[in-house]
């Protein structure tokens, strides 16, 4: 989806009767029948129902990878080579197609990829969630989400390194939802890596800044994430609290994590005592990052968001045609194959 933001055309290959299994992840569903899940990552796209297990189907697929830029694929190993469509063979004729491949646990792994799978184990579920109760998920599928954009980007690369000669080898990639997931642990990774220590569980706080997590107010949670020293004083004073400004053992953030609790219970009894509104007004002022904890509803009413498209891209990209239905364009592009979307009526761009 988010090529097809930045301008590709794609054509989404399904299988015949039920297609994408997102199609069916609901309620709720649109007018169409179409599950909100499958609308978020769908738009931008051509669809086409394609058995590969009829030799003509299999015939129309390869002439579309051969007049393809990239191919993406989520097959599980060994399975399109059994249905006759050797990738090594086409991309050795097709000296400058991309070949990417996304898998749930790398190349050779046959497990399915599903993200909550894959939260619990890169060590995801196990920093998330509040440190005195169970492993916790994050609330979206967020490793499926990285390894698309980790797709992307690996994508984007081989299209500017076209006309350089690289190797059938070269051209085809492997992105993994683990192997995304766990390159994503970034700085709490490190910090297991550095200390040998696990990282464990710190609910809305953070393991390396202090103070860094959710307050209640009198009204609603907020968030103050203080990320340098100047922060600190800037926050401590526009909470009304100097007294801590001029304590010499939280003067840098190493202090303050040896100090934690003494801080947050005193910014805590602080800030419940007074509206939500007030303390973001004052911090604001003060230059102290700070926000309220929206609901997902509040997130979405200043951003360009429609029921049908999702939300616009956030990259310099836009919205061109609607999440299809299945085989919408099937006619199309059997019988134009690319040229499909040249074909395309005023409706089907609505």
């Amino acid at each position: 989806m988010t090529l097809g933001d930045l301008g590709a055309n794609v054509i989404k290959v399904e299988r015949p009767g039920s297609g994408d299994e997102t199609r069916g992840w609901g309620p709720p569903f649109d007018d169409r029948g179409e599950s909100a899940y499958y609308l978020s990552v769908n738009r931008n796209k051509l669809s086409v129902a394609i058995d590969l297990d009829l030799p003509e189907d299999i015939s129309v697929l390869e002439q579309l990878i051969r007049s393809a830029d990239v191919v993406l694929d989520n097959f599980r190993p060994g399975t399109l080579e059994r249905r006759g469509l050797n990738v090594a063979a086409l991309l050795e004729d097709q000296r400058e197609l991309l070949w990417c491949t996304l898998t749930g646990f790398g190349p050779t792994s046959s497990r399915p990829g599903y993200d909550f799978v894959v939260q619990a184990e890169s060590g995801w579920m196990a920093i998330t969630g509040d440190p005195a109760g169970p492993p916790m998920k994050v609330g979206v599928a967020l490793a499926d989400v990285l390894a698309g954009k980790d797709a992307t980007i690996s994508i984007l690369a081989g299209l500017a390194s076209r006309g350089r000669g690289r190797s059938p080898a070269e051209r085809r990639t492997f992105v993994s939802l683990a192997g995304s997931a766990v390159a994503a642990l970034v700085n709490v990774a490190q910090n297991a890596l550095v200390s040998g220590q696990d990282a464990g569980r710190w609910g809305n706080a953070h393991a390396n800044l202090v103070p860094y997590q959710l307050f209640d107010a009198s009204d609603r949670p907020i968030v103050i994430a203080v990320g340098s020293d100047a922060q600190w004083t800037s926050c401590v004073r526009a909470l009304g609290l100097e007294y801590l400004a001029a304590d010499p053992r939280l003067a840098t953030n190493a202090g303050r994590i040896a100090n934690r609790e003494t801080i947050v219970a005193a910014m805590s009894a602080r800030v419940e005592s007074r509206p939500a509104a007030h303390w973001l007004a004052a911090l604001a002022h003060a230059g102290v990052p700070a926000g309220i904890v929206r609901s997902v509803p509040e997130a979405l009413a200043g951003v360009d968001a429609s029921p049908l498209t999702g939300v616009a891209p956030n990259a310099p990209g836009m919205v061109r045609l609607p999440p299809p239905t299945l085989d919408e364009h099937g006619t199309l592009v059997r019988r134009y194959g690319w040229n499909a979307f040249e074909r395309l009526t005023p409706a089907q761009r609505r």
